[in-house]
């Protein structure tokens, strides 16, 4: 993997713009007071937020143009005084903005990129540009979270993208939720149950690595488009994987972990650290399937892979830097980012 440009650190007084790459329902009359809240959020920390231009302008507009969505994106790249972006929501529609991005704009004016989900496809068409971006918190669903900004998602929001030290040793959380998001019920909270923390699924060893994954919608993006993957991309990297609770099955892992073997990325990867999707003796079947595949089917039993990190679709999250260097030490279950984020 290429050596990766980190941009530079938030500071107190800076201005973070929200943008809606995939889904416009900030936009929506029922879901302002959620936006509202994550905005009121953000401005505790001493931040300054400002809307990108079309990016509150409702579902069905931003739905029937892309081209207005992608705008946003070079305007918060572009303006000077914006220090930081911030996705609004996921969703399943970014790839539609890539042919409307300019490369050149995102090269002259590199900063802060934070967002899970669908904005996957962003951080990876920056990651082709040279730039590291940041898997981590969506303004409704992690920062509006309607109780609450869950203490360890803002904890590490803070320490990774304010802080330009080490960003060290991410320990689970105490506690976790696979709830629903609920953009609309201002009484709704999520329900959290104890977290038994990391699951060794295979592996020996302590294996390090650059950064680098998402969801399974890497087995979706099309060989000829802006963000084609290759081998390049998955050499001697720690691979973060997440998925939505729900679309986790055993049929669907498994048709994950096999595609990366058939692609010929599995072979050359370090290790593997996958999301919190379940609780640990519910996810059992699954690493039965996983060890099935890459020990069994590809051979490759002592790279080490490690489940339940928090990150992606479940609550809370950590935020994690593309193109870093991670170590994964699985006979201690330990996960450790071994550089700084921003400079």
């Amino acid at each position: 993997m290429k050596k990766l440009l980190k941009p530079s650190k938030l500071n107190k007084g800076d201005t973070i713009a929200t943008i809606s790459p995939a889904w416009g329902c900030a936009g929506s009359n029922r879901v302002k007071w959620k936006y509202e809240l994550g905005v009121k959020r953000l401005e505790e920390l001493g931040l300054s937020v400002v809307a990108a231009p079309n990016s509150l302008k409702g579902t069905s507009f931003l739905k029937e143009n892309p081209e207005a969505r992608a705008e946003d994106l070079m305007w918060a790249f572009e303006n000077k005084e914006v220090k930081a972006i911030i996705a609004n929501v996921g969703g399943n529609d970014s790839d539609r903005i890539l042919p409307f991005l300019s490369k050149e704009i995102i090269i002259d004016n590199p900063k802060i990129l934070c967002g899970y989900s669908d904005v996957m496809n962003l951080h990876l068409y920056c990651y082709k540009q040279g730039l590291s971006t940041f898997y981590g918190d969506n303004l409704l669903t992690t920062i509006a979270e309607a109780k609450e900004w869950n203490g360890y998602s803002k904890f590490w929001f803070e320490k990774v993208l304010f802080d330009n030290s080490l960003i060290g040793e991410i320990c689970p959380a105490k506690h976790w939720s696979d709830s629903h998001n609920n953009y609309t019920n201002h009484d709704y909270v999520k329900k959290y149950n104890n977290n038994t923390g990391y699951v060794k699924i295979q592996g020996e060893g302590i294996a390090r690595g650059k950064l680098f994954g998402g969801h399974s919608g890497l087995m979706e993006i099309e060989e000829k488009c802006e963000i084609a993957l290759n081998k390049e991309d998955f050499k001697d990297t720690i691979l973060f994987f997440e998925e939505i609770p729900e679309f986790s099955t055993e049929k669907h892992i498994r048709g994950f972990f096999d595609w990366l073997g058939r692609k010929g990325y599995l072979q050359i990867i370090n290790g593997i650290i996958i999301g919190k999707i379940m609780e640990n003796e519910k996810f059992e079947p699954i690493a039965d399937i996983i060890r099935e595949i890459v020990s069994d089917k590809y051979g490759l039993k002592s790279m080490p892979i490690m489940y339940g990190l928090n990150i992606g679709h479940t609550s809370p999250i950590c935020v994690l830097p593309y193109g870093v260097e991670a170590e994964v030490d699985i006979n201690s279950l330990k996960f450790s980012i071994l550089e700084n984020g921003v400079v």
